[in-house]
This record gives C-alpha cells, sequence and structure tokens, in this order.
C-alpha cells in the first residue's frame, strides 16, 4: 500500500490533536444522518460522527435542531463558513439498526459513515433506520427504497442545475460557500416543477442529488430543496479537504464515481440524467451513456445564460450542444425547467401522471428513539 500523501498525513494529525484538546475538555460524540437510498436487497446509510459540547449536541453547531433528515427542522441558516468549521470524530465505532437487523463500522478519516446492509426487510418507500455511537443519543436517518420493477429514476446536478450558483469561478465560489447564507440561494426556474411531473408518472421512482460539493453543506442543500419545491431524495456529495493521494478531491471522478455506483445498485433503472453546461456535466453524461447506453433513458442540459457562462467559465463563451452530445441516448438542451420540460414531453420521454397510492410521500419529522 502506498504511501499517504503529505496532505492527508497534515491533516490527520491536525483532527487528531484537536480531538484530543475537545475530548480532554469534555467534549463528545453527536451524529449527523443523511437521507441513505436502498433497493429490497440493500440499503445505504449516510453518516457523520462530529465532536460537540456534552448536553449541547441538539443546539450548537453547523447543522442546529436537527431532525434525521437535515431537511424539515425549523429554517435557520448560518454564514457557509460555520458548517465547515467542525471537527470530525475518526475511528468512531458505530451501530445501524435496520428492522431487527444489526450492522456495524466505524467513522473514517473525515468522521463520514457510510454503511451498507442487507437483506433488511424494509418495505419501499420512505422509511428509517437508527445510527447509534458510544455516548450520544440514536439518531433516525431516513431512507429511500426503490421497490421492485421501478425502472426509472432521475440523476441531477445541484450547482448551476438547480441552484444558481457560479460556483467554478474562486472568488464567487469562496463568498457564495462561506460568507452567504444558504436562503440567499435562488432556485433555477422550472427545475421543481419538471422533476415533480417526472417523478408523479413513474410512481416510487427515485431521484438522486449528484455533485461535487462538500458533505458539510448537506443540511443547508436539503433545506433549500425542500423549500423550494424539489423532490426530496438522497445527495450524494463528497469529504471536505485532502485525500490520500492529493491536496484536493477530483469533483469530476466523484460523479463517475457515483453514476457507476448507481448503475451497479440499480441494475433495472434507466436514469435520466440532468446537468448545465457550466463546466464538465455533459462530457461526463455522454462518456457515462456511451460505455452503459442501456442505463440512460436520455440526457438534459440545462444551458446556462451568457452571463453565467463567463462567470462560469470565462474560456468557453458559447456551448453548442453537438460537440459533446452522445451517440448512444438523446440529448436534450433548454435555458431553464420549463423548456426542458416541454422538449422531453414533445419526445415522449415524461409519461403520462399516474395517480396511484404507491407514489411515496416526503419523510415526516423524525424523532429519534430515546
Amino acid at each position: 500500500m502506498s504511501r499517504p500523501h503529505a496532505a492527508a498525513i497534515i491533516e490527520d494529525t491536525v483532527h487528531e490533536q484537536v480531538e484530543r484538546v475537545l475530548r480532554s475538555r469534555g467534549w463528545g460524540n453527536r451524529i449527523i444522518t443523511h437521507v441513505g437510498y436502498g433497493s429490497s436487497s440493500f440499503v445505504r446509510v449516510y453518516a457523520r460522527v462530529l465532536l460537540g459540547r456534552k448536553g449541547r449536541e441538539h443546539i450548537e453547531g453547523p447543522e442546529p435542531r436537527q431532525d434525521a433528515t437535515g431537511a424539515l427542522s425549523p429554517a435557520h441558516y448560518d454564514r457557509g463558513w460555520r458548517a465547515f468549521i467542525t471537527s470530525p470524530a475518526t475511528g468512531v465505532p458505530v451501530k445501524v439498526t435496520v428492522g431487527d437487523r444489526e450492522v456495524y463500522g466505524r467513522s473514517d478519516r473525515g468522521g463520514h459513515v457510510d454503511i451498507v446492509a442487507r437483506d433488511h426487510g424494509l418495505e419501499p418507500g420512505w422509511q428509517q433506520v437508527v445510527v447509534e455511537v458510544q455516548g450520544a443519543d440514536p439518531v433516525a436517518a431516513d431512507v429511500f427504497i426503490v421497490a421492485d420493477g421501478v425502472t426509472h429514476g432521475i440523476v441531477s446536478d445541484i450547482d448551476d442545475t438547480v441552484i444558481t450558483t457560479m460556483l467554478p469561478r474562486p472568488m464567487i465560489a469562496a463568498f457564495n460557500t462561506f460568507v452567504r447564507r444558504g436562503k440567499a440561494r435562488h432556485a433555477v426556474s422550472g427545475m421543481a416543477p419538471m422533476y415533480r411531473r417526472i417523478l408523479s408518472a413513474h410512481p416510487g421512482a427515485p431521484i438522486v442529488y449528484v455533485s461535487t460539493g462538500a458533505w458539510n453543506t448537506a443540511a443547508t442543500l436539503n433545506r433549500f430543496l425542500v423549500e423550494n419545491g424539489f423532490p426530496l431524495g438522497p445527495l450524494m456529495l463528497t469529504d471536505w479537504g485532502p485525500t490520500n493521494t492529493g491536496w484536493f478531491r477530483s469533483g469530476q471522478a466523484h460523479k463517475r464515481t457515483s453514476l457507476d455506483r448507481l448503475a451497479r445498485d440499480f441494475p433495472d433503472i434507466r436514469w435520466l440524467l440532468v446537468g448545465d453546461d457550466g463546466q464538465h456535466d455533459p462530457q461526463i453524461y455522454a462518456d457515462f451513456a456511451e460505455a452503459r447506453p442501456e442505463r440512460v433513458d436520455a440526457i438534459c442540459i440545462r444551458h446556462l445564460s451568457p452571463t453565467e457562462q463567463v462567470l462560469s467559465n470565462p474560456m468557453k463563451i458559447d456551448s453548442p450542444i453537438r460537440p459533446w452530445a452522445s451517440r448512444s441516448v438523446p440529448t436534450y438542451s433548454a435555458a431553464d425547467g420549463h423548456g426542458l420540460l416541454r422538449v422531453l414531453d414533445a419526445a415522449g420521454k415524461v409519461g403520462e401522471v399516474v395517480a396511484s397510492d404507491e407514489q411515496p410521500s416526503r419523510p415526516g419529522r423524525s424523532v429519534a428513539p430515546g
């Protein structure tokens, strides 16, 4: 096994020293849970273990007053930098209870938990599992179980696809991420109605948000999505900071890996891939479609406005669709969700609205068991 990168060694050393000092002052474990997903054969549970002051776990930190998803708690928006001032609890034993089944694991070097449980026995739709660590109250985590026979799903980018962030520009990214409050972001017009319309035609179909953003922003993103009418679904985000191989993580590699994982996890689902032409989404989606054409129903690319194009990528003013369009699956483009819905409907890619009691509803407020 190769030696970890110097950046990872430095970061791990800093975290180790900070954790030692905070625990000596009485700080203990606290659990942040994220929305997971699964099928009849498995469930994937996301969480994070951080350090917090004893007795104040539920009233301070980057995600205060959080329920299981972080999305349905009372609206509270701190400055963005607060989400990144956290101390992970590394190597902490974790127990996940899924129905009558218990699965064990440990938090990684960033405090993250990614555990897969099989033979869980959960019914399709929104369900809950329980995450426990020593010294903290158990916390419920919402998971969306996809029923057998579901053949459609949506994979959506976040930045500049559903939220206008213009994130790739360093100075704007720093201001939006660390200074502005989450509520200051704006939703891209028509994207939420488009997603709701497509999902209403395919009861039980999942929507998964794949982004290069950090897990630190998950609660703020969930609240933003719900408050702006987007269907709730699992977030596939990435860690913040150095890796074992370099100073920074590869956002492109994360998206490609996430798409491959979804293709393996749900071999019967054909995905509608939705992104924008500000950076790498068109090429990533086209490459995935060429490699796995049977897993892609269509590709939708939101065209950024000229101003957004300049701010997102000053070297690329015009972004014609055909140079990157996939040869294996149809590719559609429009300026917003309203336009994308029109072209999808004209192409017969939306389907008829189905009135069904099986359509899962958004999860309600979760209460961790005492």
